[in-house]
């Protein structure tokens, strides 16, 4: 079991990346993320996700068997100009 739990009965919302630094994130739930992994494996999650949350994710899939990578994408000279990019694989 992980570091960061995810309980079974609980649905774990996240938020996507921008597409326009003015835009509002989107969210997506695990379950549509899991459906999803057929058609591609990588995501890019919004930085208002907390670092716990993107944990969780990668604890949800590394439990399912899946290989997880995780990494920061600066976009910015800001401390808070970043991205989450995340590769999910089978």
């Amino acid at each position: 079991m992980g570091v960061y739990p995810v309980e079974e009965n609980i649905i774990m919302k996240l938020k996507l990346a921008r597409t326009t630094l003015k835009a509002k994130p989107k969210t997506i739930e695990l379950g549509k993320i899991e459906e999803q992994l057929s058609d591609k494996s990588i995501f890019y999650f919004d930085k208002d996700n907390t670092h716990k949350d993107i944990m969780a994710l990668i604890d949800y899939f590394d439990e399912r068997e899946y290989s997880v990578y995780m990494r920061e994408i600066k976009y910015g000279l800001t401390e808070g100009e970043f991205t989450y990019e995340v590769h999910i694989v089978k």
